[in-house]
């Protein structure tokens, strides 16, 4: 029987390296697909950025790379997940009993499907690999969801549910600026939800465990 990826699970770069390697451990058995944020590799890239002004391109593709960085050092922490560089692959591994950790440079080369632009990032990549997986998505992060603004600014209110067309106002969020688009797109939801407590990610893809009381986002794309 050839085992279904039932979820990509998109581990924002934030979370690496503990929280990153300690929830991929805990997506043994799940169906998942991991997708790895580039973290703080990406953000000096982001850095250097704003003082030399590299092209769109190199910074485009220059951060995917930081993604297969820690796709590549989480995968070397955790006995349970194997490397996939293909679609193919991802459902090989799921098949064989291990989490697929996909390392998406190559594959992206080949299928291009995004411009290069710091509006696309990990959220929407995952957002695509899920697309071709007919799997749920799940972007993890170091953040309860998504908020009016950043958590941390005086009146900033949680969002329990929004719809992804309202999600395209919002000037700045918990997710890329691509995602929004995405999910219309493809007709799709997702769930944004806080990696640091592991359990709330497998409540949401777990059917045998039935505990929602705590903070996440669902965006609706449908």
């Amino acid at each position: 029987m050839i085992a279904i990826v039932k979820q990509v699970v998109k581990i924002g770069g934030s979370l690496f390296p503990n929280y990153a390697i300690d929830l991929a451990k805990k997506l043994k058995g799940t169906d998942s697909c991991i997708v790895l944020g580039g973290g703080e590799f990406a953000n000096l890239i982001r850095k250097y950025n704003d003082e030399i002004a590299f092209s769109e391109e190199t910074n485009h593709w220059t951060a995917i790379d930081c993604m297969d960085i820690i796709a590549k050092l989480v995968n070397d922490k955790v006995d349970t997940t194997k490397l996939a560089y293909s679609i193919e692959e991802v459902n090989q591994i799921s098949d064989e009993g291990f989490t697929p950790i996909f390392v998406v440079s190559e594959f992206l080369k080949k299928e291009d499907p995004f411009e290069c632009s710091w509006d696309v990032t990990s959220d929407s990549i995952a957002a695509y690999i899920s697309h071709l997986l007919n799997a749920n998505l799940l972007i993890v992060t170091n953040v309860n969801g998504i908020y009016t603004q950043e958590p941390e600014e005086p009146g900033s209110t949680f969002i329990s549910k929004i719809d992804a067309k309202t999600l395209l106002t919002f000037q700045e969020s918990s997710i890329d600026v691509m995602l929004p688009s995405l999910l219309l797109k493809f007709g799709t939801n997702c769930y944004v939800v806080n990696g640091k407590y592991p359990e709330r990610v497998l409540s949401l893809i777990d059917d045998n465990i039935i505990d929602y009381n705590f903070d996440y986002t669902k965006i609706i794309g449908e």
